[in-house]
């Protein structure tokens, strides 16, 4: 059994992190679970009722490493997370950053600049907490248990063989179509949702029957967690595809985010 543990990790405490765990037992990649926030992975379900909407919290590595080897039921053998992590004190854009930007920057997948203060104190304790536990951060070659940075925008680039990044974030819809009415909008951003569901139920079972679509009439919050359920899959998947030798490192030894180099199913 090979298990990965996908975070997408907010930059900061007030904003939710979603979280999923897949696993291989010999037959392929499938989905356990997934989640809109650390507090939705962790908590025990049939005591505490459902999250209506979700709230921020600092990773708490030990919790989220226990909780995940326990619904596997086997050890985890990598975490990938979206957040930029580095073995020195981040201070502005880093080797990697800048080798994403280079390869992917013509596709409008550049990075977001990384600074002491975003995302600071969450982007060290991640790191420390996770190497604690016996994950230290990945920049070069993977052994054993690791911990690897990855990050949604190229990976879905090379899921879908696409030209440019996916237009599948909630928030930019009137970017993505300012000639199009609200309603087509929404229409537009729950098709390229589906068809990124689609992709990567290709490669994972069971990602369609966890992520279902949210109502066409929902809220701006459960977009939201529907949104970090999803990047937290694509998190994992970029995992696996670490773990399966289909991923390549952009950056150096302090620092690198891994992105799938994976040929289109046929």
């Amino acid at each position: 059994m090979r298990v990965v543990l996908g975070i997408d990790a907010a930059w900061t405490e007030r904003e939710p992190s979603g979280v999923a765990v897949i696993a291989d037992d010999g037959s392929g990649w499938r989905l356990l679970e997934v989640a809109a926030s650390y507090a939705e992975f962790l908590r025990d379900r049939t005591v505490l009722p459902q999250i209506l909407r979700h709230r921020g919290s600092m990773p708490d590595a030990s919790a989220l490493i226990s909780a995940a080897a326990a619904k596997a039921g086997a050890g985890i053998d990598l975490v990938a997370v979206d957040i930029p992590l580095a073995t020195v004190p981040i201070a502005g854009r880093r080797t990697s950053d800048n080798l994403i930007s280079s390869v992917y920057g013509a596709r409008h997948a550049s990075t977001h600049t990384p600074s002491s203060s975003r995302p600071g104190k969450i982007s060290d304790e991640l790191r420390e907490g996770f190497e604690r536990v016996g994950y230290p951060l990945a920049t070069t070659e993977l052994s054993e248990r690791h911990l690897i940075e990855v990050y949604p925008h190229p990976a879905l680039i090379e899921l879908a063989t696409a030209e440019r990044r996916l237009p599948y974030k909630a928030s930019k819809i009137r970017k993505y179509w300012p000639d199009d009415k609200p309603g087509m909008r929404r229409q537009n951003l729950f098709e390229v949702w589906t068809g990124i569901v689609t992709l990567l139920d290709a490669r994972i079972r069971g990602v369609a029957a966890l992520l279902t679509s949210p109502s066409f009439d929902a809220a701006g919050h459960e977009m939201k967690a529907y949104e970090d359920r999803l990047d937290a899959v694509v998190c994992a998947w970029v995992g696996a595809c670490a773990l399966d030798n289909r991923a390549r490192a952009y950056g150096d030894e302090t620092s690198a985010i891994w992105v799938p180099t994976v040929a289109p199913l046929s």
